[in-house]
């Protein structure tokens, strides 16, 4: 189940709340009971093989699509 953080403006505290991602904009009231939260944006931390461990070089990213690829702009 994902976890959410939130951080309440009253009293400034930073807490997390375990729900289904269908339930993911529903409000969180912080643990002192106030209901003025705001959700806080997560980070995710993606790990792979180096290559001092015998692993393969990651796979280089595709380029060109879209607008920020240059494609279509004019």
């Amino acid at each position: 189940m994902p976890r959410y953080d939130y951080r309440c403006r009253a009293c400034g505290s930073t807490f997390e709340v375990s729900r289904p991602m269908i339930n993911a904009s529903d409000p969180a009231p912080c643990p002192e009971g106030h209901d003025d939260t705001v959700k806080l944006l997560s980070t995710v931390a993606v790990t792979g093989t180096s290559r001092s461990q015998g692993g393969a070089p990651p796979p280089r990213p595709a380029g060109g699509g879209g607008c920020c690829g240059g494609g279509c702009c004019s």
